[in-house]
C-alpha cells in the first residue's frame, strides 16, 4: 500500500505549514521525515493519516484517493512520541481496545493481542499497567497496539524522542527488523539524524513547509541536492572561497571541487563545503596545499577521533573527524601546529541561501 501526497497545502494563519509538498512513500518500505523543528514533518503526516485537514492537494493510498475520508476510514495505525497508553487499562486491554471498538470476537482479539505480545517479547506483562513498565516497554506496546487492527500503514511521529540514547539505540535496530518482518508501508518523523540513516529505506528532507531532497540515505549523505541539505546533514566546514578562471581558491590554497560543481568561471566568492572525514591531517604539510592551524580539542567519541583546529590565518576553526588508529598513529596532542588538506569538497548554487 503506497502512500502518495500532492500538492499539499497547509497554512495556520499566516504561517504556512506546507508549501505545494509532493510526496511518495513505496509499498512495503519505511520512510523518515526528516528536518528541523517548524519544518513540516508532523504537519504532512497528521495530514495524511487525517488529523489534520489541508487547504488543498490530495493524499492517496496506492490508487485510492482518499482525501476527505476521516482518519477511522484510512485504517491508519498512529504511534505518538509520548505512548498515548492508556493508564486505567492494562497492557492486554490497551492492545485490544482498536479491536473492540472494531468490534472483533473475544477469541479473535484473544489470538491477535497474544501474538503481538509474543511477537514484542511482553506476553509475561499483559496484567501490568502503564506505570510498571519502562519507557522501552511502553514504546513496544503504543506499536503493537497501532499493529494490531491490521492497518493499511504506520504513521509514527518522534516515536523514541522521550527515550534516553541506549534505549533510542536497542529500539531503533528492533524497529526496522520489526518492519522487514511485517513489510507494512510506514512514515515516521524524526529530527535524528543518526536514526532516519539507521532505519529508514528512503529519507525525505524538510524545510520551511518543503521538500529539499529524497532519496536512499546513501544519495541524500553522498550527494546533497543544496547547501541546505548538506549543512543539516552532519557537521560541516563551510570556507568561504574565491573563485578565479575555474580555480576555487581558500587563500593559496586549492579547494578540489567535485567533477562538474564549479559553476562560476568569472571572479566571486562561494561558500564551499567539506565534511570533517574528508580532510586529510598531518604534522609536516609535505602533500602541500595544506591549511597550518593549531589543535585547540581533542575528543574521542567511540568509533571516531573528533578534533578542532584553529586556522589563525583565516580566522577559522576547522573539525576534522579521524579514526582512532590514524589518531593513535599520529600522537596528536592539544597546543601543537599541524595541516590540513581537504580530499573533495562541494559547491552549489550561489543564490542559494541557509
Amino acid at each position: 500500500m503506497s502512500i502518495t501526497a500532492k500538492n499539499v497545502c497547509k497554512k495556520f494563519g499566516t504561517f504556512t505549514a506546507l508549501d505545494g509538498v509532493n510526496l511518495e512513500a513505496p509499498t512495503g518500505k519505511l520512510v523518515a521525515l526528516l528536518g528541523p523543528s517548524g519544518s513540516g514533518k508532523t504537519t504532512l503526516l497528521r495530514i495524511i493519516a487525517g488529523l489534520e485537514v489541508a487547504d488543498s492537494g490530495s493524499v492517496s493510498y496506492h490508487d485510492d484517493d482518499i482525501t476527505n475520508q476521516s482518519a477511522r476510514q484510512r485504517n491508519v495505525g498512529f504511534v505518538f512520541q509520548h505512548y498515548a497508553l492508556f493508564k486505567h487499562m492494562t497492557v492486554y486491554e490497551n492492545v485490544a481496545f482498536g479491536l473492540r471498538v472494531r468490534k472483533w470476537t473475544d477469541d479473535r482479539i484473544k489470538k491477535r493481542v497474544e501474538e503481538l505480545l509474543h511477537l514484542v517479547r511482553l506476553e509475561t506483562m499483559s496484567h501490568r499497567y502503564p506505570s510498571q513498565l519502562s519507557g522501552g516497554q511502553k514504546q513496544r506496546i503504543a506499536l503493537i497496539r497501532a499493529l494490531a487492527p491490521e492497518p493499511k500503514v504506520i504513521l509514527l511521529d518522534e516515536p523514541f524522542g522521550a527515550l534516553d540514547a541506549k534505549v533510542r539505540t536497542e529500539l531503533r535496530a528492533w524497529l526496522r527488523r520489526f518492519h522487514d518482518d511485517f513489510q507494512v508501508t510506514s512514515l515516521f518523523v524524526t529530527h535524528d539524524q543518526d536514526e532516519a540513516f539507521e532505519v529508514a529505506h528512503k529519507i525525505v528532507i524538510m524545510n520551511a513547509g518543503r521538500i529539499e531532497q529524497s532519496g536512499t540515505p546513501a544519495e541524500v549523505f553522498e550527494k546533497p541536492a543544496n547547501a541546505f541539505v548538506m549543512d543539516f546533514l552532519g557537521n560541516v566546514n563551510i570556507f568561504q572561497a574565491q573563485l578565479k578562471d575555474g580555480r576555487v581558491l581558500f587563500g593559496d590554497i586549492e579547494l578540489p571541487i567535485e567533477s562538474g560543481r564549479i559553476l562560476e568561471t568569472g571572479a566571486g566568492t562561494a561558500a564551499v563545503y567539506v565534511r570533517p572525514h574528508e580532510l586529510d591531517l598531518d604534522r609536516t604539510g609535505a602533500v602541500g596545499n595544506c591549511i597550518r592551524g593549531k589543535v585547540i580539542h581533542i575528543n574521542p567519541a567511540g568509533s571516531v577521533v573528533k578534533v578542532r583546529v584553529r586556522a589563525d590565518d583565516f580566522g577559522l576553526v576547522v573539525n576534522v573527524d579521524l579514526t582512532p588508529d590514524h589518531h593513535k598513529k599520529l600522537g596528536l596532542i592539544v597546543g601543537e601546529f599541524v595541516f590540513l588538506s581537504p580530499k573533495t569538497a562541494k559547491m552549489f548554487q550561489p543564490d542559494y541561501t541557509i
